[in-house]
């Protein structure tokens, strides 16, 4: 395991190995605070330092962007003391830690929000979820406003001392449906005329955090750069998309899909959004992950030998066994 047991560069920081532990929402907070539970699920899955890079699961930035019951919250400074625990926890096992954070958008719930959704345009998510209320279209101080939620949310990752924050704009939240053609029919400056217009929001937002960590923290974007579906988000779209997020100064892209989430359809090839990172990383000098059907180390080391991605994200297998990650690194796997 030559390559994925060599460091990384992620802007001013340097992670020891390439193997990430992408985020995974588990529905364990209670009122979005991080317990015992997290600290426990962390604890055990970083156990003996064999994991580089850990992005925690993905936290709303305000109440409204929650996507489910149990989601962590970073939407207020009450949030700190857990935080912190959270990430002295990964730390204490020697493995670098990143943030997510997140909106959901017209992907969150009614009944959970106690409010109406808010998305790009009124357009019903293409998702096969009854339980989704139609939501209203975000109006511009609506969109002034989140970004500014997204920058304190990040100024508290900083804060709790994690070592970089990762925006969320993949699987349909709302940073993802203003790019995605799917669902942003507007046609304002925030439109789907052109990838400047559509990737406009996430450029604010990725200069607000920047003006809130400060230069020399890493930031991250998981961006749903394929829908994989007729008239949505294409891989042409993902590395015009990676090529300006690097150039506004993102440090990190996380690269997974759209609508499609996190699966790609109809293909559990090892590696499968492999079709997008190594166009993108041919097009990038900053770092690039790829996760999606990857059940051992062989085949983490052979993508990389491929130079299709910088990292390596293994979620599932190391959900399932968490001793996948020593065993990946001792080549038993």
């Amino acid at each position: 395991m030559q390559i994925l047991n060599s460091p990384v560069t992620i802007g001013k920081i340097t992670v020891k190995n390439r193997l990430v532990m992408p985020p995974m929402a588990n529905e364990k907070a209670r009122d979005g605070m991080v317990n015992q539970q997290h600290i426990d699920f962390y604890t055990e899955k970083c156990k003996g330092g064999h994991i580089g890079l850990v992005i925690t699961e993905h936290s709303y930035v305000n109440i409204q962007g929650k996507a489910g019951k149990g989601q962590l919250s970073v939407a207020s400074d009450d949030c700190l003391p857990g935080m912190k625990k959270l990430a002295d926890s990964i730390h204490q096992c020697s493995c670098a830690a990143f943030a997510q954070i997140s909106h959901a958008g017209g992907a969150a719930l009614t009944a959970v929000t106690g409010m109406v959704p808010v998305s790009a345009s009124r357009v019903m998510m293409p998702r096969r979820q009854k339980e989704y209320d139609m939501p209203l279209r975000l109006d511009k101080e609506g969109i002034k406003q989140i970004v500014r939620d997204f920058a304190d949310a990040a100024r508290r990752v900083k804060e709790a001392g994690f070592d970089g924050v990762e925006i969320h704009s993949a699987h349909g939240y709302l940073l993802n449906q203003f790019y995605s053609p799917l669902t942003n029919k507007r046609e304002d400056e925030y439109g789907a005329g052109c990838m400047e217009n559509r990737l406009r929001f996430l450029l604010e937002t990725v200069s607000a955090v920047r003006e809130a960590v400060g230069p020399d923290f890493p930031i991250a974007v998981r961006l749903g750069g394929c829908d994989y579906a007729e008239d949505g988000s294409s891989i042409r779209d993902a590395v015009q998309a990676a090529v300006m997020l690097e150039k506004a100064g993102v440090d990190l892209l996380d690269i997974s899909g759209g609508f499609c989430s996190y699966r790609k359809p109809d293909d559990e090839t090892p590696g499968y959004f492999s079709d997008m990172t190594q166009p993108i990383k041919q097009r990038v000098k900053i770092p690039v992950i790829l996760t999606g059907g990857v059940h051992s180390g062989r085949q983490c080391e052979k993508l990389l030998e491929e130079s299709k991605a910088d990292l390596i994200g293994v979620g599932r297998a190391i959900l399932t066994d968490s001793a996948w990650p020593q065993k990946n690194m001792a080549g038993r796997l």
